[in-house]
């Protein structure tokens, strides 16, 4: 029986998707990649904002015809989607076979025999468990970098977020069980571990009754064969003094963060339920850099918030270009149902949302193209990706860049290298986002 697997949404939704992948390849079942040719189809979705539910009922919808015209046997949706929209997708789509909840991924090869006997499958865990696998994840990133998931869920609850309710509260991945992925992941080549949760920073706290994310580090960076640690997804007002020092005493762990701080008003920051003021932002902002001079500090925002004023926008322009982030996205505010956020009053028109989005980003554009440059003639620890097609370029990423966010180095050279092999790199120029340069005398596979 050939699968095909579509993976939709967040790192985080991608490892369970693998951990899914790792089942079903040790059920027996063959991957596949073209349509035509799968017996069973697959979709692990997302509905996070807006056009993530599109783009998951999109993918549902197109498959489904595989199945109505008797290509394919069974159609099988997971992940966020499923979790919260799990009846309406089996009315709706009669030729979804089974619906599978966000803590349900684990029950997959059942799923898949069961809708291949005609048996239709409902399948919701409850919300605050947190499955066990014993199997090993199929990594499908290239097998030099892999996400590690530390938590599931949220306990937040900011305004506009849905994901507590379709993720459940927070949970942390008990620390033997991250160390020993971690130590697998590592065995199957893995040489870059890339921490996710919806928050990494308060790992621990609901096992421990302590922030331990500190000490997960120490004990990563112990394990052969991972060469780079990155941590994404850190509250500001949760970074402590021991996280600064183990990042900074620590030769593994990239200096870089992911600070998602949404806005720099006190006013919208409140509306949005978030914990932090501009104030305070500033000073984690500034003590980070002061402590990792070469800190690498990426963050999102959201433009466009229930009554954010024109004055609010120019406040967040202005912090955007007083903080300078090395990295920054920009999403308009998306109205999520049963959120509080999406029915508060002075929701701001789509056209406004997008003038405002453009504006920080061109901001921000600016501020990232000067950055490249002044990097130039700077030695760099570089991990290559890939090569160009013909040429004798090949394309890596440094300690600044998180994959599929972050820009590229592109190095010329006449020396073969192979993906995942690490190579000291010297900038010799800048292209936008991305930079260029060479091999340095000392090179290092």
């Amino acid at each position: 029986m050939k699968v095909l697997f579509i993976s939709l949404g967040c790192d985080k939704n991608l490892v369970d998707s693998e951990t899914m992948l790792g089942l079903l390849v040790s059920g027996g079942y063959e991957m596949t990649d073209d349509e035509a040719q799968a017996d069973v189809i697959i979709i692990n979705t997302c509905c996070f904002i807006h056009d993530a539910k599109q783009e998951s009922v999109d993918h549902i919808l197109e498959m489904a015809e595989y199945k109505k015209s008797g290509q394919a046997k069974a159609l099988i949706v997971t992940g966020c989607l499923a979790e919260r929209y799990q009846k309406e997708i089996m009315k709706e789509i009669p030729e979804v076979d089974a619906v599978l909840g966000t803590t349900a991924y684990d029950k997959i090869v059942e799923a898949v025999e069961a809708a291949l006997e005609k048996k239709k499958v409902l399948r919701l865990e409850d919300l605050r468990g947190l499955p066990q696998v014993e199997t090993k994840r199929q990594v499908t990133t290239g097998g030099h970098y892999a996400y590690l998931k530390i938590a599931e869920g949220c306990g937040r609850h900011c305004t506009y977020c849905i994901i507590p309710k379709i993720r459940g509260p927070y949970r942390s991945v008990p620390m033997e069980r991250v160390l020993s992925e971690a130590e697998e992941l590592a065995g199957q080549g893995v040489k870059e571990l890339i921490l996710v949760a919806q928050e990494t920073t308060l790992y621990g706290t609901d096992l421990y009754g302590e922030k331990r994310l500190p000490e997960l580090l120490r004990g990563l960076c112990k394990i052969s064969g991972v060469q780079w640690i990155r941590i994404l997804y850190c509250y500001p007002e949760e970074i402590t003094d021991e996280l600064i020092q183990v990042m900074k005493e620590e030769p593994k762990i990239c200096h870089y963060l992911d600070l998602p701080i949404q806005h720099a008003s006190d006013e919208i920051l409140k509306r949005m339920g978030r914990r932090t003021s501009k104030r305070e932002l500033k000073e984690v902002i500034a003590k980070l850099r002061a402590e990792i001079p070469d800190i690498c500090l990426r963050t999102t925002l959201i433009t466009g918030f229930p009554g954010e004023t024109e004055e609010q926008h120019e406040e967040l322009m202005e912090f955007v270009d007083e903080m300078e982030f090395d990295r920054l996205g920009v999403f308009p505010y998306s109205p999520e149902e049963d959120t509080p956020a999406a029915t508060m009053p002075g929701q701001i028109e789509e056209g406004v949302k997008e003038d405002r989005q453009a504006e920080l980003m061109e901001l921000q554009q600016d501020i990232a193209f000067e950055q490249a440059e002044a990097m130039v003639g700077r030695e760099l620890l570089v991990m290559i990706e890939g090569k160009l097609t013909d040429e004798p370029v090949y394309v890596g990423r440094t300690y600044k860049d998180a994959p599929n966010v972050d820009g590229l180095i592109f190095v010329e050279t006449g020396e073969c290298l192979a993906t995942g092999d690490f190579a000291r790199v010297t900038v010799t120029g800048a292209q936008e986002y991305d930079l260029i340069g060479g091999l340095s005398d000392e090179f290092a596979k």
